[in-house]
């Protein structure tokens, strides 16, 4: 292996853990609001699976994000719209990894029998395959508008974040200093969340159960935001806002502060 194999092998392997651990203190901090959100009981029931569906998707997260803004060095853009690209990227590349497994998740949240009938996720997800296939209709159903929430979330996260922090002065008392971090982190995940909420009430509407059973009504992520303002109204379009404004508000800025410190540790002992 040449040296820069080996050091883009490190640098990545920093990237992959920083962010895995990121989304596991995320996940066992923040999972109790997802368990309120969603009227199960037991704050900590059920949290096995997203510890690790998230965990993998957050190490892709921020490490396609130091690619792409590595990547974005040698293109002539501005710092502050270097942040913003990468974070679309980021958010892009994350939408076609996690997509399958949402339209799994959500067809399984749909199933409203006793939880002793629901079948297993991969059995779930073969028939999701056999039935409709691997296509827009099947396993990458809504991928337009997890696209779209995944894009406009990590553009708005990772450029709001980074370029604030860039212009609020440092402290050098370590608690203000994390207080700053924590502040501008709980300010991006909020900022994000409010702006991208249109598209994942778009994804929730075209990967869940149609109104009328045998027939499509939600297909592709645009007309359905304007066939719910249509005919449900603006406000239609931020159904949920408030719990996920408390889930990746604070949830944003733990991932954030984990991911830095983490990466600062990796870097200074391996």
């Amino acid at each position: 292996m040449t040296g820069k194999a080996r050091s883009f092998g490190r640098e990545a392997a920093h990237q992959i853990l920083a962010g895995g651990s990121a989304g596991l203190v995320e996940i066992c901090l923040m999972h109790p609001l997802d368990v309120v959100k969603t009227r199960l009981f037991g704050f900590y029931k059920g949290i096995l699976p997203p510890i690790l569906a998230e965990t993998p998707k957050r190490a892709v997260k921020f490490f396609t994000f130091e690619q792409y803004k590595k990547l974005l060095g040698n293109v002539s853009l501005s710092p502050a719209l270097t942040f913003a690209v990468a974070g679309l990227g980021s958010g892009l590349t994350e939408a076609v990894v996690v997509n399958p497994f949402e339209v799994v998740k959500v067809s399984l949240q749909a199933n409203r029998d006793a939880f002793t009938e629901q079948p297993s996720t991969f059995a779930k997800a073969r028939q999701i395959i056999q039935t409709n296939g691997l296509g827009l209709q099947g396993l990458n159903k809504g991928l337009s508008a997890t696209l779209g929430r995944h894009g406009v979330f990590n553009m708005v996260y990772f450029g709001f974040y980074f370029n604030v922090k860039n212009i609020v002065p440092v402290s050098k008392d370590p608690t203000l200093e994390f207080l700053r971090k924590f502040g501008i982190g709980l300010a991006s995940g909020t900022i994000a969340s409010v702006i991208n909420i249109p598209f994942d009430v778009a994804k929730s509407r075209i990967q869940g159960p149609q109104p009328v059973p045998g027939e499509i009504k939600y297909r592709t992520c645009f007309k359905t935001m304007a066939t719910v303002y249509k005919e449900e109204g603006f406000l239609a379009l931020y159904k949920g806002l408030v719990p996920k404004i408390m889930r990746l508000g604070p949830g944003g800025a733990v991932m954030l502060l984990v991911y830095e410190y983490a990466s600062r540790w990796l870097q200074e002992n391996w």
